[in-house]
């Protein structure tokens, strides 16, 4: 297909799939449509039912007068014809002249009349026999004059004149002049005034049809205008209110259901309303609850931690047991700190007091830099990490702590859940974003813990050992920082088939997207195709290298 035919091809699909969209966004335009066709259709059906009646009425009104003005005239002429004492030619043809004006004196100047000698006249008398009228035409057909010569019982039938162009009936009927021989004798009426009858009644029905189908279209418009203004200001309130403006309210008119239901909406819009404020008073006093002790907490925490770190210094001068004491003390003051500064970085998100500073840079250099920190910890678990970047450049204009924040979290939770089965780390972007996606292998995820992975405070097992500490805030601070950069973090996860969890940064102001440049699930070695591993110093592709490296003392 060439680019003009693409580019005819889109022109026409544009508007149906703008009526569609229209249709299927519009009741409306729905009632009022099936409505107006339901009503054409209906018109169209009563229209011809009754032009159909009318002209068949008035046409076989009409033929009925015609047969018994033909036959009774054909009589007359016959009669005339056969006490005729005339033989000669002269006398013959004076009666065929007589019969003529006896007839045309009998049917007016609308009728007209024709002798023919009929095909098989032997006689030798000639004779000079009438012509149709001028603008008749010669409606005579051959079945026509083969069922006079066959004498049936009056033969007629519907023809078309000319000048004006009008339908008319001809009827036939043998006539015997004598000495002269058979003959054949026809009436021609015109059904011109039939004809304007019933387009007068056509135009009256058209007129009545289209106003008719007018005031049904208008009627209903009015109608559904009645039942759908409500439900449109019922969807605009609606939209308001979710929107925070909680003081929106519909108006209430009447007494009828539409104000019930307003009515309704609004007391349910005011229960939402104080339920909404009740909720939002109590965060705001947790908020500040937390953020008071988390602040309250560092002062005394600060005297701890100087007092742990002079017991921690002098631990060599101790005995064991104080030694140990001593250590574990600085272990748990970290992970308490760690712990406030996560509840301080939530405080500021839920105040909406985060403050970010946008940089551009490489996506890419920061995940390989957390992925260097991360290698000598997932040594010691006996987990190794692989990476994978597409090409590149991936450049996003992000803040680099709150991003590597993001990384070292997948990272520690992809390694802590590893079981030995190793990380895999991919980057790839497109043209509208940039995709980080870490993969472990290990214990995995239910449906229901997939559900609940980002919630606060919460753990896959609360009961297991935990070998690199954490909070229970990681993730959800995590989520909060991808959001921050109008970003999103996705997690998949199955039993015993790991977990894979997926950032995705926006590069543009015209957001992500719809295609995104890595798959959230990956079988393993399934990023192979988005590039080599990247080799560099302080990476390693598997245990066995960083075990190697533990043994023999290299900087990992």
């Amino acid at each position: 297909m060439t680019l003009t035919a693409r580019a005819i091809g889109a022109a026409l699909i544009a508007p149906v799939r703008t009526a569609a969209r229209r249709w299927s966004r519009s009741m409306s335009l729905r009632v009022v449509s099936s409505t107006l066709v339901v009503g054409i259709g209906t018109v169209i059906a009563l229209g011809a039912y009754a032009t159909t009646e009318t002209r068949d009425g008035l046409v076989d009104n009409r033929v009925e007068r015609i047969l018994a003005e033909s036959a009774r005239d054909a009589t007359i002429a016959q009669e005339r014809a056969s006490s005729t004492t005339a033989a000669n030619p002269g006398d013959m043809q004076q009666l065929v002249f007589d019969l003529f004006d006896e007839l045309r004196s009998l049917g007016g100047d609308q009728r007209g009349i024709v002798i023919q000698r009929a095909p098989d006249n032997n006689s030798q008398i000639p004779l000079t026999v009438g012509e149709l009228p001028t603008g008749i035409g010669d409606p005579i057909s051959a079945e026509m004059r083969a069922a006079v010569d066959d004498d049936k019982d009056q033969p007629w039938q519907f023809v078309e004149l000319t000048d004006p162009q009008v339908p008319g009936v001809v009827v036939g009927s043998p006539l015997d002049l004598g000495p002269a021989g058979p003959y054949e004798l026809y009436f021609v009426y015109s059904l011109g005034d039939e004809q304007a009858t019933l387009d007068l009644i056509q135009q009256i029905l058209t007129i009545g049809a289209v106003v008719l189908v007018g005031l049904v279209v208008a009627m209903t418009w009015f109608v559904t205008n009645q039942a759908v203004r409500p439900v449109r200001q019922a969807a605009r309130v609606a939209s308001r209110l979710a929107e925070g403006r909680l003081s929106e309210r519909m108006s209430v008119r009447g007494h009828d259901e539409m104000a019930t239901l307003a009515q309704t909406f609004n007391d349910m819009a005011g229960s939402l309303q104080r339920q909404i404020t009740r909720m939002e008073h109590l965060s705001r006093l947790q908020r500040r609850f937390v953020s008071d002790v988390s602040h309250e907490l560092r002062t005394p925490l600060t005297t701890i931690r100087m007092a742990s770190d002079v017991l921690y210094d002098a631990r060599g001068d101790l005995d064991p047991a104080a030694a140990r004491s001593a250590e574990l003390l600085s272990n748990q003051l970290d992970r308490f700190e760690a712990l406030l500064a996560d509840l301080l970085e939530i405080s500021r998100i839920d105040a909406g007091a985060a403050q970010l500073e946008f940089e551009s840079m490489d996506v890419a250099d920061v995940v390989r830099d957390e992925v260097e920190a991360m290698v000598p910890v997932a040594a010691g678990l006996g987990v190794g990490i692989t990476m994978r970047m597409g090409e590149g450049p991936h450049t996003a204009s992000i803040d680099r702590p709150r991003v590597s924040r993001i990384v070292r979290n997948l990272l520690s939770n992809a390694v802590e859940h590893a079981s030995g089965a190793g990380v895999e780390v991919a980057v790839a972007s497109n043209r509208r974003g940039v995709a980080v996606v870490v993969r472990d292998h290990g214990v995995g995820l239910t449906t229901q813990q997939v559900d609940r992975v980002f919630d606060r405070f919460w753990r896959a097992d609360a009961a297991r050992a935990r070998t690199m500490g954490g909070t229970g805030l990681g993730l959800s601070i995590a989520r909060e920082d991808a959001h921050l950069h109008d970003g999103t973090l996705e997690v998949w996860g199955a039993p015993g088939q790991g977990a894979s969890f997926r950032l995705l940064l926006p590069r543009t102001a015209e957001g992500l997207g719809k295609n995104a440049p890595l798959p959230l699930v990956q079988r393993q070695g399934g990023f192979a195709a988005v590039g080599p591993v990247v080799e560099f110093p302080g990476i390693m592709t598997d245990v066995a290298d960083a075990a190697a490296s533990a043994t023999s003392g290299r900087d990992t």
